[in-house]
């Protein structure tokens, strides 16, 4: 055990699916004080009456969902706060939060994206904050964690763009690959689409289905151009779509870009060996060994390989993680850990 103080947390809109996981982490997690949860829907039920898997759990079975209220949030004592709130609503609550004292950790888009009228344009709305843009944090441990450990406000990054973002970062940086060349197709769980009701999410519309959706343009676009422009050093456009598959959870992702002065797979071997040497939770397979979803569910990694196409001049990257877990809520806590002082990987590691 450790000899650090635990941190009190809450947990707003905790009732979906990231929410969800994040308090199954939290429960595990021995310097995490779970003190609230959230819910308009479930406020006044005991947490392990809504999640009957938590049942025999001391705190789930005594922690009741109360209402999103700013006061009772504040008033709860905790200390850092996770926003698991549609984007839009999730501003309304940060800036408050952080403006009393309370470290807000943000699972929507509404802090990743520094540009305002970008934001518009993707999420067809103004931002809710604009002026707390310049605070925020975009949330990869990987590649920002001393921003990370020193923020009041952390977006925690998307699903897609962190499948997308981590292979791709290093490769850019040492300049391996034509930037202007990037494709990428990511196949997705129906978990990504949130718990809303929706016929199109039926079992009998997703079964035995693959379905592209959001092409040309999807949301996630706007966050990976911007983290992928800040390593290439200049604007980058790639092209994207993205897959719903019969699958719960996990994401998969292709990614061909060119190859640049005569760059290898030695070359993109020791760029992302050089960058995630530390890494926790990157497992590189190296070449030619796909990423495979089942080994990556419920947990916190993300698995990457490459594979060069000599008929091509291409490279072939691949990803597997849990959209759930790496791609939501266990980067919300390696993020948490960062900003505490704990160790990134406290109540992550199986």
């Amino acid at each position: 055990m450790s000899d650090l103080d635990s941190t009190r947390v809450a947990v707003v809109g905790a009732s979906g699916y990231s929410g969800a996981e994040l308090i199954r982490i939290l429960l595990g997690h021995e310097l995490a004080e779970l003190v609230c949860v959230t819910s308009r829907v479930e406020s006044g039920r005991k947490l392990s009456e809504v999640f009957p898997r938590f049942r025999g759990v001391e705190v789930a079975d005594k922690l009741e969902f109360i209402e999103p209220d700013m006061g009772l949030i504040i008033g709860s004592g905790a200390e850092v706060v996770f926003l698991a709130l549609p984007h839009g609503v999730a501003a309304e609550y940060a800036g408050p939060l952080v403006d009393s004292g309370l470290k807000v950790i943000d699972l929507s888009a509404d802090f990743r994206i520094s540009d305002p009228e970008v934001y518009a344009d993707f999420y067809e709305a103004d931002h809710p904050d604009p002026d707390r843009l310049s605070d925020a944090v975009y949330g990869l441990p990987e590649i920002r964690p001393n921003e990370i450990a020193g923020s009041k406000l952390v977006a925690s990054p998307g699903c897609y763009p962190t499948s997308v973002i981590l292979p791709l970062i290093p490769i850019l940086q040492e300049g391996l690959i034509d930037d202007s060349s990037i494709h990428v197709v990511s196949m997705s769980g129906t978990s990504g689409a949130g718990k809303k009701a929706d016929a199109a999410l039926l079992f009998a519309e997703c079964n035995e289905s693959v379905r592209p959706y959001s092409v040309p343009k999807h949301r996630h676009l706007s966050e990976i151009e911007q983290e992928l422009s800040l390593a290439a050093g200049n604007n980058v456009t790639i092209s994207f779509t993205p897959v719903l598959v019969p699958v719960t959870a996990g994401i998969c992702s292709i990614i061909y870009a060119t190859s640049r002065d005569g760059s290898r797979n030695d070359d993109v071997k020791g760029a992302l060996e050089n960058k995630y040497s530390e890494a926790p939770f990157v497992r590189l397979l190296g070449e030619s060994s796909p990423p495979d979803t089942k080994n990556v569910t419920q947990t916190n990694f993300i698995d990457i390989s490459w594979s060069y196409d000599k008929r091509s001049d291409r490279f072939i990257l691949m990803s597997a993680e849990d959209n759930l877990v790496k791609g939501a809520s266990g980067q919300a806590i390696q993020s948490f850990n960062l900003m505490c002082g704990f160790d990134q990987t406290t109540g992550l590691v199986i």
